[in-house]
């Protein structure tokens, strides 16, 4: 009985590793969806070719065996995540204020193992928040890039635009509490095609009332990213909602760490990008913290387990 939940666990993780993967793979294809098409019309678009590939994938949850807080609570939290993101990003500046409100979102990875720890008894060691700190610390390095990151500049551009910052904030703070949620809630139901129907539907509505509307000429590049972006942010959502409810939650959130390295790689590719020497730096950080994360939540799940095996 042991081995077998285990094994469980074990491949619920797997599966959710396939989040940060097609996360990484996404990005660049949301900013060719935002160029060929707008924020708002955009999204649309992307959430509507994603909720019809996962309707074919995993169906409708059952709404009568879900857990009535599920419904009610995390299911909203999920779409209020996505429309703070969105929402952030559409009221940034630009630039180097865009780059640094995705730092701030890029604050749940690590809310979401603090939420692990603090609200599902998930065990660790103290190194964990070493980790955690020298992670995030490669993320600002890779986000910023060649040009450095300035603490100065950073509270010059949040008083003069704060409402940007605050949404990615948010977006961070929702997505990790959502995350939670599914570990605590979630259970044998995936409501990924539920969630993202209406998330289509909010930023349909978005379209409609004139926010960000894109050009008028429609290009192949924005046809192709709204259909692979799709699939992929389709396939990360339904993988990461089923690794978060059957599988190590806070070993997918340490690697949720690599979505911007993937992405940075991936965007050599797709959108010719150059990775300079600080991206490599902000690399080492990563895989550095991810690795001290995944020790100290490891030793912790082991010591678990074997806990409970004494008990059986």
């Amino acid at each position: 009985m042991f081995s077998a939940s285990n094994s469980s666990v074990q491949r619920a993780t797997l599966i959710g590793l396939f989040a940060p993967i097609c996360w990484g793979m996404s990005v660049s294809l949301i900013r060719g969806i935002a160029e060929g098409f707008g924020l708002a019309q955009g999204q649309t678009l992307l959430y509507l070719v994603a909720t019809i590939c996962l309707f074919f994938t995993i169906g409708l949850p059952r709404f009568d065996l879900m857990d009535k807080r599920y419904l009610f609570i995390a299911i909203p939290t999920a779409n209020l995540s996505s429309l703070s993101f969105c929402l952030a990003i559409f009221t940034s500046d630009g630039g180097a204020q865009t780059m640094e409100v995705g730092m701030v979102n890029y604050l749940w990875p690590s809310l979401t193992i603090l939420f692990a720890v603090l609200f599902n008894r998930v065990q660790t060691r103290w190194w964990l928040f070493p980790g955690l700190i020298v992670a995030f610390a490669g993320i600002v390095v890779i986000l910023a890039g060649g040009n450095g990151f300035s603490i100065a500049d950073f509270i010059l551009r949040f008083q003069h635009n704060p409402v940007s910052y605050l949404l990615g904030l948010s977006a961070a703070v929702t997505w990790a509490a959502f995350s939670s949620m599914t570990k605590a809630w979630g259970g044998n139901t995936n409501p990924s095609t539920f969630i993202f129907a209406i998330d289509t539907t909010i930023f349909g509505l978005l379209w409609l009332s004139g926010l960000a509307e894109g050009p008028t000429e429609i290009q192949m590049r924005g046809l192709l990213s709204v259909l692979f972006g799709g699939i992929a942010i389709g396939v990360a959502y339904a993988a990461w909602t089923h690794g978060m409810s059957k599988g190590n939650i806070t070993i997918l959130a340490a690697a949720s760490y690599f979505t911007p390295v993937l992405s940075c790689v991936f965007a050599m590719f797709w959108i010719n990008a150059q990775l300079d020497s600080s991206f490599w730096s902000g690399v080492a950080l990563v895989v550095i913290g991810s690795l001290l994360c995944w020790d100290a939540t490891g030793r912790g799940v082991k010591a678990k387990l074997k806990n409970n095996s004494h008990h059986e």
